[in-house]
């Protein structure tokens, strides 16, 4: 049943939802046969629907009412949950988030990129569905989302500072947390004592809109060696201040192995064109891996869940099959910790990517590692990885490719198809652009192994590596 108005906007009673889709939506079906997307609901539920959005062939809407709740359901841990909107699935069984992410990965791939699929080896599950995240970011702010019984209440609000995530869509606004079930322990601990100390002594937080304040950001980074980094970003220098609070850091968490700091007062807060300063400890922290040890700095980019990054890693070797006399070409190597962690098994390996401060950092660990084996170059993708260079460095056995969330540009896919090896691995953390990559090359290569793989428990995202062999 429906009600139109005059705003279009329409209400639909008793809906089941029937599936999950991208994005952590959820999916029900109109009385006129069209698709409603959900933000709200989990399959199984039955729930009468308030539309916010029309469009020629689905609705968008929010479940307002709810006549039936699913078994898949589960009561989430966070006490954030559907404001934060971090974790979007903790409210559904983990069971059932394994269920719905090897789904969608197998339809990205049959309905997107039309491919003929082997038995798809069930998705692997992370061990650890809370407390998994290396690396957290958290934004200070002056004015703390309010929520709305806090808006009409005639209470003192008292302390309006934040420290905490970004509210959704909303830039401006800092969402105050207390605990966090992402990041393991002593994560929370300095959270909290860092705003507890801030407001204490009148340590100024950010403010967005005017752009005034003294503590803008705050990184940590954790590790399996067990060491800790810290990072504070400041919109402004004041020596006084700003040694305060990083000795009260030091002095406080002396488990602290990489204490660091940025003076950043431009526009937005990202750090990769800003000096990073050591305060105290190390500049850097360490992550290992099969006796493999890998520096990461402020600037690095690293797998953000250490334990499953090492379950991703061994599924790209074992669908690589290297012998030990292949060359292998790794595109968008990053800091290049796929390419050494196959190097034992091959010849040789040849990284690329776009970002300077990745090869270096790559190098660095390569040198740091004794291997000798691998070498790292710097470039445009599309631009770099051309004929000259295929013929200065060797003809590929074995490519693999760990993109962007964008996928591989058509004249990286056109260059594979031209090099033409034996097998390419593809990993990928958007199975619709894997899927459009892999129509382009399903005239030459035939997917043999297909394994999706789950590095954010709680969440939609899921990672996919594909095996592709000569046909």
């Amino acid at each position: 049943m429906s009600r139109r108005k005059k705003s279009r906007k329409q209400v639909f009673e008793q809906l089941e939802v029937i599936d999950a889709a991208a994005k952590g939506k959820t999916v029900a079906k109109a009385p006129d046969g069209k698709v409603v997307f959900l933000q709200n609901a989990v399959p199984g539920d039955v729930v009468d629907v308030q539309t916010f959005k029309k469009r020629k062939a689905y609705y968008e809407g929010k479940a307002t009412h709810f006549h039936k709740r699913s078994e898949k359901r589960v009561a989430p841990e966070c006490d954030y949950f559907g404001t934060c909107g971090g974790c979007k699935w903790q409210n559904m069984g983990y069971e059932h988030q394994l269920y719905y992410k090897e789904k969608e990965v197998v339809n990205n791939l049959t309905r997107i990129g039309h491919i003929e699929l082997p038995e798809v080896t069930p998705i692997l599950g992370s061990e650890a569905q809370y407390f998994y995240r290396n690396k957290m970011e958290f934004s200070f702010s002056d004015s703390r989302w309010l929520t709305l019984e806090e808006i009409q209440s005639d209470e003192d609000l008292g302390d309006r500072n934040a420290l905490g995530f970004h509210i959704p869509g909303m830039w401006d606004k800092i969402l105050d947390i207390d605990k966090c079930h992402l990041q393991r322990d002593p994560s929370n601990a300095i959270r909290n004592a860092v705003k507890a100390f801030a407001v204490k002594n009148d340590l100024s937080f950010y403010n967005t809109r005017q752009q005034t304040g003294f503590l803008r950001t705050m990184m940590i980074r954790t590790s399996t060696t067990g060491d800790i980094m810290v990072l504070v970003q400041f919109f402004k220098e004041d020596k006084a201040k700003r040694e305060l609070l990083l000795n009260f850091l030091a002095e406080t968490f002396p488990e602290i192995t990489a204490l660091l700091y940025v003076i950043n007062g431009k526009g937005n807060d990202t750090i990769y064109d800003q000096d990073v300063i050591c305060y105290k400890g190390q500049d850097h922290i360490f992550e290992t891996m099969e006796g493999l040890r890998f520096k990461i700095n402020a600037k690095s980019f690293y797998q953000t869940n250490s334990e499953q990054a090492y379950e991703l890693y061994k599924i790209t070797r074992d669908f690589a099959g290297l012998k030990g006399d292949e060359l292998v070409y790794d595109l968008y190597t990053g800091t290049g910790t796929i390419a050494q962690f196959v190097s034992k098994h091959a010849k040789k390996v040849i990284g690329v990517e776009s970002v300077p401060d990745a090869i270096t950092a790559a190098k660095e660990n390569a040198q740091l590692n004794g291997i000798t084996n691998v070498e790292f170059f710097v470039g445009d993708m599309k631009q770099v990885f051309n004929d000259a260079f295929i013929t200065t460095h060797g003809h590929p056995d074995v490519v693999i490719t760990d993109p962007p969330r964008d996928g591989m540009h058509k004249d990286v896919v056109g260059q594979l198809l031209n090099i033409a090896a034996e097998k390419i691995v593809y990993v990928s953390c958007n199975s619709a652009t894997q899927a459009r990559d892999l129509a382009l090359l399903d005239g030459m290569y035939k997917v043999t192994k297909v394994q999706a793989v789950d590095m954010f428990p709680q969440t939609f995202h899921v990672e996919n590596v594909v095996l592709l062999e000569k046909r």
